[in-house]
């Protein structure tokens, strides 16, 4: 206690009067003047005898009996715990002894009851006075009623926390929502699923995904603790039977929209009796304590279930559970999404991959084309490329671009190649088929905007006895026309290293009106050992690299390649430089080489 304090219980018991048994009565009203002020005080004042049996209150001021609701004449003799009741905490009780016994002072808040039983929150501080010798003589207690700081301290503390759970829920949506869209694979989204779900809400759980018919088409178990990763998987692995029969997956997929997901106790008894002896054991040491059932419900259909298991009957918290109401839901649009998603791109993929052409076999060349759709896109695009043996002898070579990246420009795209193609083949030049083809996408509205080049390859004529093989003199290059609708230039790789940019013969993509030359085609020579490389510019273009450095980095990537290099590794040497994990456009590539014919040596009559 202060000096303050001190001086007002020593006067105060200075001014008692004792009665012949040693019990304060009352302080003599008009003593000294600190007794005075303790009795006039609005602060509950209480002394008692510590060494008397069971610390009794020997005296307490008027400011008491109106905290308490007792008469000093109803306390004194009677130990202060007369003011605990049924929630009054009992750790605050015993701290509270044990400093009294070390001799020490105390301060401490607790809940007390008055008289007629209501409950207020008493902010207790209770100090040892000695007398002028160091003997403990008596206990000095001071009460103050502080419910209304208590309480606005917990309604305080009440919003914090539900803040924080509402925050700490809304990082755990975001994070499942992120995990699952960033993810173009089903399965590892199912894993993803399972894992944050599982590491934040149980002991371990599973989630399983049903097909139309409500048979079960995947599944996946987690484990928060690695130790039990292996229990995990041999669960995953086995017969999946006991999942369908399981009373936390049935209860999951209920008809009812309006079910509440709320935590039960697993029934072992029965559990034991619908799965094997060895499998139960796995269960066992994964957590039998209680189970959560959350449907995956998304567009009014069934999808599946998150089940959620606790190795303690009393794991799963209020907070808990909603939470995991929230993650099911946001769970299962985000699942149905990928899904549809993967349906769609199925689709537009097998439409696009039934309208590219087969690299045919070209006599004298070696030709390798692929095409690569974008990794990270919810679509499609609608990039293409065709080989074309002409009726005259000549070769069609083509690489088109369709904006968009769906359905609609994969079918363009089919559209627009089989224009180009329909004009090719009537052995028109390569300036006219480019024409042909946006003329008649303008008239009819096929497309938006496309770009393509179109290349027509003559071959010089082999002689009829087919003596070209033998002869020692190379033979003449090839003749290539092209024209160019808004497409990036071809290149030419010679053998050496120089890289020729085909980039004359331009008009507008197709689509837009020419208001430049119609009809421009330019003509360039193929010589033997030559590479011929045609591309869309998903290949080269870049978010952090413009077209016009990509072209740049190509020309320096195709210089460095062998001269010997056939078609096919060429093109798997750009693609792997150019196409990296963040590819974000589809790309196609064409890659044709006019092979070095090696003059046949003459043979000689045998020598001996």
């Amino acid at each position: 206690m202060s000096e303050l304090s001190s001086g007002m219980l020593r006067a105060a018991l200075a001014g008692a009067a004792t009665d012949p048994h040693g019990v304060v009565r009352a302080p003599v009203l008009g003593g000294d003047l600190h007794a005075r002020a303790v009795i006039a005080s609005d602060l509950s004042f209480t002394i008692s005898d510590p060494h008397s049996p069971d610390d009794p209150i020997i005296w307490a001021n008027p400011a008491f009996e109106r905290l308490t609701g007792y008469a000093a004449a109803d306390l004194l003799g009677r130990n202060c715990r007369v003011l605990q009741g049924p929630r009054t905490d009992r750790t605050v009780v015993a701290r509270i002894h044990q400093a009294l016994a070390q001799g020490l002072t105390v301060a401490d808040t607790l809940l007390n009851y008055r008289k007629d039983g209501t409950p207020f929150w008493n902010q207790v501080v209770i100090s040892p006075v000695y007398d002028a010798d160091g003997r403990l003589t008596h206990h000095v207690g001071i009460q103050a009623d502080v419910t209304a700081r208590v309480e606005s301290e917990r309604a305080r503390d009440a919003a914090l926390g539900e803040a924080q759970a509402s925050r700490a829920r809304m990082h755990l949506l975001a994070q499942v929502s992120e995990e699952i869209a960033r993810r173009l694979d089903y399965d590892d989204a199912l894993v993803a699923l399972a894992e944050i779900a599982v590491s934040r809400l149980a002991t371990w759980g599973f989630i399983v995904v049903t097909n139309e018919r409500g048979r079960l088409e995947r599944l996946h178990v987690a484990a928060r603790h690695p130790v039990r990763a292996q229990d995990a998987h041999d669960l995953e692995r086995g017969d999946p039977s006991w999942v369908m029969r399981s009373a936390v997956f049935e209860l999951a997929r209920t008809d009812d929209s309006r079910f509440d997901a709320r935590p039960f106790s697993i029934d072992l008894e029965a559990l034991a009796q619908q799965v094997p002896g060895h499998r139960l054991e796995v269960l066992r040491r994964l957590g039998l304590g209680a189970a959560l059932a959350v449907p995956l419900r998304a567009r009014d259909h069934f999808i599946g279930a998150l089940c959620l298991l606790h190795d303690t009957v009393d794991g799963f918290t209020a907070e808990d559970v909603v939470t995991a109401g929230h993650v099911g839901q946001r769970a299962a649009i985000a699942l149905d999404n990928v899904r549809l998603y993967l349906r769609e791109r199925s689709a537009a993929l097998t439409l696009q991959h039934s309208l590219l052409p087969d690299v045919p076999t070209v006599p004298g060349l070696d030709v390798a084309a692929s095409y690569l759709p974008a990794l990270h896109r919810a679509e499609v695009g609608g990039d293409w490329f065709d080989v074309m043996p002409l009726p005259d002898g000549a070769i069609g070579l083509a690489v088109g671009d369709v904006v968009g990246h769906d359905l609609a420009a994969a079918a363009s795209m089919g559209q627009l190649r089989s224009v180009l193609r329909s004009h090719a083949w009537s052995g028109a030049r390569a300036g006219r088929v480019i024409a042909h083809l946006d003329e008649l996408v303008r008239g009819l509205g096929m497309a938006d905007l496309a770009t393509c080049v179109y290349l027509r390859l003559e071959r010089p004529e082999e002689p009829a006895d087919g003596s070209a093989d033998v002869e020692a003199a190379p033979r003449p290059p090839d003749r290539l026309t092209y024209s160019r609708a808004g497409h990036p230039p071809p290149l030419i790789r010679l053998r050496g290293g120089e890289v020729l940019s085909l980039d004359q013969a331009l008009t507008t993509p197709v689509g837009v009106v020419n208001l430049h030359t119609p009809d421009p085609q330019a003509e360039v020579e193929l010589p033997q050992g030559a590479m011929l490389v045609v591309y869309t510019d998903g290949l080269i273009e870049r978010r952090d690299r413009s077209l016009r450095d990509g072209i740049a980095e190509l020309v320096r990537a195709l210089s460095a390649v062998s001269d010997d290099a056939c078609a096919a590794d060429v093109r798997d040497q750009l693609v792997g430089r150019f196409v990296g994990s963040e590819q974000e456009d589809d790309v196609c590539v064409l890659v044709v080489r006019r092979p070095v014919v090696r003059p046949a040596r003459p043979t000689g009559p045998a020598t001996s």
